[in-house]
């Protein structure tokens, strides 16, 4: 019997000392419960994605030296960051192998560089030919892949590399000796449904081997990419394991016998949002299962934030209250990550505000276990009004909404910089694209819990925070009230977002066909919203960071030109 230890840990980025001490206490508990060989995740030493401080030299010298220098009770792979092979070159991703009584020895160095999406990996590293190979375990060979090295043999990449590392691997010998099992180090960023694209992944990738293929993934939030975890394992009959998602822990997976495998959650905690700790072993012609859409949703955007906050050293976060669906969805969140007694909304009513916007702020505060203040903003409306009286009077009606967020923006602002706090923003996809947002007022702030995620799922992840609550025999925090009321900015009279947008179903839809997948139909609504979204992009490149969680979200993966016109 042979095991493998997948650490499925969390890395911060640039804290190699705190990763490296991580590692060493995963790789000590899997000893101890039996692993022959563990393996850790892609550039783990630097945390991922490292980006420019790859750059500096002297960073990735200290990453390989530490890697080199680990002391392991069994072999251990690692991945992290390797220095340039001649002068002027770029530095590698790379693995290194660490053994007991054996010098430690760099053993691969990706192939595939992606520059693609969110990914640049072109602009930092140098490419290798072949992937790695490892003899420390007695009689065992072990194919090295890393992350992008594997997705190319499934074809779900957007361009053709010219070479299969998988393939490489499958025809590698060694004296007569094939190998017995291959391994891919990953740091493989979550969107929705990725999961079920990893599991064909691992299945045509031990397919093709004819050994077990195991894949490493990390977890956690690295501003505003998130790993949702779910190391995977596929066997040559199509069986597969994976672990569970959103937390840290370990996969102990038994070589010749995958009903064997089971998961070591991680001591200190680390678990997530409806994480189940489980193991899911799933035969050939099934898929793994799938998470409901709203829960997978929170578990992401808690995970981010959280984590951003924690490797960040941000303890409190105070957000605007206006009793809308967005606002509540985000204050449920901020206190899932940081906790209720760290959570300051303010609620800000105008002379547009209605009762019941208010008393549903007060309602979620209330059953969330938050702090709330309600700050009125009549008084500095009325003197703005006064100061820009002719301004106000001749121009845009727009700028007198406008007035009214961007003092909201500065109450919050101020109460955050009072309380050493983080404010975050409260806006969700849908409105960012069409600019139904104000910059230095309602964009205000450190992070964007909801900016990829569409109107429509907002809604859908709400339901999931109240089932949740009520599964725990708990008050909902979202009224109905809230999840029933038209959509409103309440920044004029008798407002509502389906007055200058179209219904969020019909809207959400165009958006995500262009956004996400290119397509687009030929009808006057769908010109006029791409349009919209065309003219609006000065806004989103103010916008704060927001974690990914579709295929493609404003930000890294979204780089429009700014001063162009179509």
């Amino acid at each position: 019997m042979t095991v493998v230890a997948l650490l499925q840990l969390n890395p911060t980025v640039g804290a190699v000392k705190s990763n490296i001490a991580d590692l060493k206490k995963a790789v000590g508990i899997a000893a101890e419960k039996g692993a022959d060989m563990a393996v850790a995740s892609e550039l783990f030493v630097s945390g991922y994605p490292p980006r420019d401080l790859l750059m500096d030299s002297e960073f990735v010298a200290l990453c390989q030296e530490a890697a080199l220098g680990i002391e392991s009770q069994i072999p251990l792979l690692i991945g992290t960051p390797l220095s340039a092979a001649k002068e002027r070159q770029k530095p590698y991703n790379g693995v290194v192998r660490v053994s007991t009584g054996r010098a430690s020895k760099i053993v691969a160095r990706k192939q595939l560089l992606p520059t693609y999406d969110v990914f640049d990996e072109g602009r930092y590293f140098q490419a290798d030919d072949s992937p790695g190979i490892d003899r420390s375990l007695p009689g065992v060979s072990v194919g090295i892949t890393i992350c992008e090295d594997a997705w190319q043999h499934v074809g779900e990449v957007p361009a053709d590399y010219g070479s299969d590392p998988i393939e490489q691997l499958s025809t590698w010998q060694h004296q007569g000796e094939p190998l017995a099992v291959s391994v891919n180090l990953s740091s493989s960023p979550y969107h929705l449904a990725k999961e079920g694209v990893r599991a064909k992944l691992v299945r045509k990738a031990a397919n093709t081997l004819g050994h077990p293929f195991l894949l490493c993934n990390q977890v956690g939030g690295n501003d505003d990419l998130i790993f949702d975890g779910r190391s995977i394992v596929a066997w040559p009959d199509g069986t597969i394991v994976q672990a569970p998602a959103w937390c840290m822990g370990i996969l102990m997976v038994d070589l010749e016998n995958p009903n064997a495998t089971s998961w070591l959650p991680w001591p200190d905690g680390g678990c997530g949002t409806n994480c189940q700790c489980n193991v899911e072993c799933v035969p050939d012609g099934k898929e793994p299962s799938l998470p409901d859409k709203g829960k997978d949703l929170l578990s992401a955007v808690v995970t981010g934030l959280g984590d951003y906050c924690r490797k960040s050293n941000i303890e409190k976060i105070v957000l605007g209250m206006s009793g809308g669906i967005d606002s509540a969805v985000c204050a449920a969140i901020a206190c899932q990550a940081l906790g209720p007694e760290n959570v300051l909304g303010l609620s800000m009513p105008s002379r547009h505000s209605s009762e019941h916007s208010i008393q549903d702020a007060k309602a979620t505060a209330r059953t969330l276990g938050m702090e709330l203040q309600v700050m009125p903003i009549t008084d500095i409306h009325e003197a703005a009004d006064v100061s820009l009286g002719d301004e106000l009077a001749s121009g845009n009606p727009v700028a007198a909404e406008n007035v009214q967020a961007r003092i909201r923006g500065m109450l919050v602002m101020g109460a955050a910089n009072a309380r050493g706090a983080m404010s975050i923003a409260t806006g969700n996809k849908s409105e960012l694209a069409m600019g139904y947002c104000t910059l230095y007022g309602d964009m205000c702030g450190g992070y964007a819990p909801l900016g990829d995620l569409y109107k429509t799922e907002v809604y859908e992840m709400a339901h999931s925070i109240n089932s949740d609550a009520l599964l725990r025999g708990e008050e909902a925090p979202i009224t109905n009230s809230t999840m029933t009321k038209p959509p409103s900015a309440e920044l004029a009279p008798n407002q509502r977002d389906d007055d200058s947008l179209p219904p969020y179903e019909i809207l959400d839809e165009i958006l995500e066909d262009w956004i996400e997948r290119g397509l687009r139909n030929d009808s006057e609504l769908t010109s006029d919203i791409l349009s919209r979204l065309h003219l609006n992009e000065h806004k989103r490149w103010q916008m704060a960071p927001a974690p990914r969680v579709s295929s493609r979200a404003f930000g890294q993966g979204w780089r429009q030109p700014l001063a162009a016109r179509k």
